[in-house]
């Protein structure tokens, strides 16, 4: 009895209330996106929002049984989960279902569940276990090495069914290892990769490469060790340069400008390399592997753009105004944005919505449920909506933080990313600011994977939390 008493008094109640108040909030806007007037019942079982109904009311289930679970259990049993959550992400591949080109369901008595979704509680738990671990250190090549297999597993099986969008969710974890002591300039370089892959898109490979050579030159003298120093670096640089060109002009022939910088540039940095090393100029040797990295990603932006799904290049190419189709992979997110518009300050009023009412937006109850929310609830009701989830964030790290157990923030940070990455990028695809990937917003779209799969991610953190007065590591 005492237990229990403790256990409602450790619980977070206040996120309880903001998942609750998410969650019935995301029904009704269900209930708009699919309303019927022949179903105008909200109970009717045989519609999309009676299903959810019945979503929810297991929710509130299985987030009470998590609570009433020893929180000893997540953390010896992590890679127990963690490897049963593997097993149905390849069993999918073979028994599973195809639904809009994605083998990623299961299905059972007329009930679909995708794996992905709850692969995602169970990375969180694993990796907050390696992290977690006595003399993990986030900077050794073998730390990185465990976090990049453990997060290289389900996302390869996931894109293997043909859901990007679901792995490209695990890149949120790097949040969690930046918080864990991941140096700041590994985070930047993989946000500049990103930059690079998307301005390779817009402008000439020469442009690009250009342009990373310019910031190398400039990295070079920021960080040079004293005047007499970087000179000697600037002079033997220099007549490397030279020599490199003369090299590759004569080895090549007749070649592009663009394939004789690079090699010239590559073949500079090599030789460059050893003098920088004997002079122990680490920071100039870190700016040297950088721009490579820079480039090779630039380089092979042709090779990985060409191996994407056409639908996924078209969604690409439109979102960065390299093709205008309005009527194709580009009419979801026009029409998204039409919907979004004509709310205007105040909304058109719930069950309102003509966008809505006459399925002019695909997928509004899913992938798209957020334009359901600008057209009738207008730019007022959207701001609240953001604002909800971001309080919900912001407390998530607040709980993280006073944390006594490292597995305990580390998870809290993990379960935090993965909330912000769905929110950030479903809301950004719905008005045109980032691709269609095709991941839901939690607590809104229509399904049940998601909304259990939310559910035991928030709710394994708040068991956690409420036994944290107890922990001491």
């Amino acid at each position: 009895m005492n237990r229990q008493s403790n256990l409602l008094k450790n619980i977070d109640w206040v996120s309880i209330f903001l998942y609750t108040l998410l969650i019935f909030m995301g029904w009704l806007n269900i209930y708009a996106a699919v309303y019927d007037d022949t179903h105008s019942n909200i109970l009717d079982m045989t519609q999309k929002y009676g299903k959810q109904l019945l979503w929810i009311g297991a929710s509130f289930l299985i987030g009470f049984l998590i609570l009433l679970t020893d929180s000893k259990f997540f953390t010896a049993f992590s890679f127990v989960i963690y490897g049963l959550m593997i097993c149905l992400l390849a069993a999918v591949l073979v028994f599973g279902r195809e639904v809009n080109g994605a083998r990623s369901w299961f299905e059972l008595g007329g009930i679909r569940i995708q794996p992905a979704e709850f692969a995602k509680f169970a990375t969180a738990l694993a990796v907050a276990n390696v992290m977690s671990r006595h003399g993990f250190k986030i900077m050794r090549f073998s730390s990185l090495l465990q976090l990049g297999i453990l997060l290289f597993i389900p996302a390869a099986l996931i894109i293997l069914q043909n859901d990007t969008g679901s792995a490209l969710v695990y890149s949120s974890f790097i949040l969690v290892m930046y918080r864990e002591g991941l140096h700041g300039s590994i985070l930047l370089l993989c946000f500049v990769t990103v930059a690079l892959f998307i301005l390779t898109l817009l402008y000439s490979p020469f442009t690009v490469l250009l342009i990373i050579i310019l910031a190398s030159l400039i990295a070079f003298w920021y960080y040079r060790q004293g005047k007499g120093e970087w000179y000697k670096v600037l002079l033997f640089m220099t007549g490397c340069f030279f020599l490199s060109w003369g090299i590759c002009w004569v080895l090549q022939g007749s070649v592009s400008l663009y394939q004789l910088l690079l090699y010239t540039y590559m073949l500079t940095c090599l030789i460059s390399v050893y003098f920088i090393y004997k002079r122990k100029m680490k920071r100039i040797m870190f700016v040297l592997l950088a721009s490579w990295l820079c480039i090779g990603a630039t380089v092979s932006v042709s090779y990985a753009f060409d191996r994407l799904q056409p639908h996924q290049k078209d969604r690409i190419n439109n979102l960065l105004g390299i093709e205008t189709d309005l009527t194709g992979a580009g009419y979801n997110v026009n029409q998204s944005k039409i919907a979004i518009g004509s709310g205007g300050f105040l909304g058109k009023g719930y069950l309102q919505g003509t966008q809505t009412k006459f399925n002019f937006v695909p997928e509004q109850s899913t992938d798209f449920i957020f334009c359901t929310v600008g057209e009738e609830w207008g730019f007022i009701g959207t701001t609240f909506v953001m604002a909800l989830f971001l309080i919900f964030i912001l407390r998530l790290i607040y709980l993280s933080e006073r944390q006594r157990s490292d597995f305990s923030r580390i998870y809290g940070y993990a379960v935090a990313s993965i909330l912000f990455f769905h929110v950030a990028i479903n809301v950004g695809m719905t008005i045109g600011i980032a691709p269609v990937i095709g991941i839901p917003l939690p607590f809104f779209s229509y399904g049940g994977s998601s909304l259990w799969a939310f559910t035991i991610l928030i709710f394994i953190f708040l068991r956690l939390d409420a036994n944290r007065l107890q922990v001491f590591n």
